[in-house]
């Protein structure tokens, strides 16, 4: 089976139709495409889906459905990011989109103490390091335990599906203000893959980063993905495609890498809900 649940479009930050992705998934034999825009925020984001633009997303994938029905299933979803007291809540994000899943992410992050000011952690290297500086006083711990507690609030008081990226937050850090063998950061990735753990959420593996070529690893890297596998946390591969030419960008070769790893069985959605199919599934079909 080859499945795709986090993929953009036009309508965000995509480059390529929804019809375009489409055509070319039903191209490479995929049995499922789930469309995630970045939902709408009320904070200026170019990269997120407008609001006036919701009803067209919601009206497009219900004429996409019918017309590839029986050849390849889609579904609606939305990549939702989560600033306590200032988004939109998941629920409410279910029922006015009507929405099959939803995928939770954190991208802004916002130091309590001063409200209304935001550490955006992608764009270019200078953005992480105002962001530490203006927020957190250049108190990189502070800054790293701000982002993992939004993750656990956002788990425990939205209930997303499955957590987007889980430790993007290293991207811009290139090992200058901390390393990720450090004690402190370990005991808060151990502390939010328990949170994770007990509300039964599924971790995505994002290859975004690898084959745009912005960051080694996928997100989380190889030694979370190992603790997610022995606390028997459900696991999900995403391309995190934006163009219709990177469906496939490293989803069979990560599949394998799971394999070695020890992993059996990867999370699917298939209209229902989610469930447990075998690793080996994904790995046959495309051969």
């Amino acid at each position: 089976m080859l499945y795709s649940f986090h993929t953009h479009s036009e309508l965000c930050d995509g480059k390529s139709t929804m019809e375009e992705i489409c055509a070319e998934a039903q191209k490479l034999g995929f049995s499922a495409i789930g469309f995630s825009s970045h939902a709408p925020l009320f904070i200026p984001a170019q990269w997120a889906l407008k609001f006036e633009n919701l009803n067209a997303y919601i009206n497009k994938i219900d004429t996409l459905k019918q017309q590839h029905k029986n050849k390849l299933k889609i579904y609606r979803a939305l990549e939702a990011d989560y600033i306590p007291h200032k988004t939109i809540s998941f629920k409410e994000l279910r029922k006015i989109a009507q929405l099959d899943y939803i995928i939770g992410s954190i991208h802004i992050v916002e130091n309590p103490d001063i409200p209304d000011n935001f550490w955006f952690l992608d764009g270019p290297d200078s953005n992480y390091e105002e962001g530490i500086s203006t927020l957190f006083n250049g108190d990189i711990k502070k800054a790293i335990g701000q982002y993992y507690s939004q993750i656990q609030s956002m788990i425990n008081e939205e209930k997303p599906d499955i957590i987007g990226h889980m430790d993007k937050v290293v991207m811009k850090n290139k090992d200058r203000y901390f390393r990720q063998s450090d004690n402190w950061y370990q005991s808060i990735i151990d502390e939010t893959l328990e949170v994770i753990k007990q509300a039964g959420t599924i971790v995505e593996i994002n290859l975004r980063g690898i084959y745009r070529k912005k960051y080694p690893t996928t997100f989380p890297n190889a030694n979370i993905i190992k603790k997610c596998i022995a606390l028997k946390i459900p696991l999900t591969v995403s391309v995190d495609a934006h163009h219709k030419s990177e469906l496939l960008n490293g989803f069979i070769q990560q599949h394998k890498t799971l394999k070695e790893m020890g992993l059996e069985n990867v999370s699917v959605f298939n209209g229902n809900g989610w469930e447990q199919i075998p690793v080996n599934d994904v790995i046959n079909v495309s051969g």
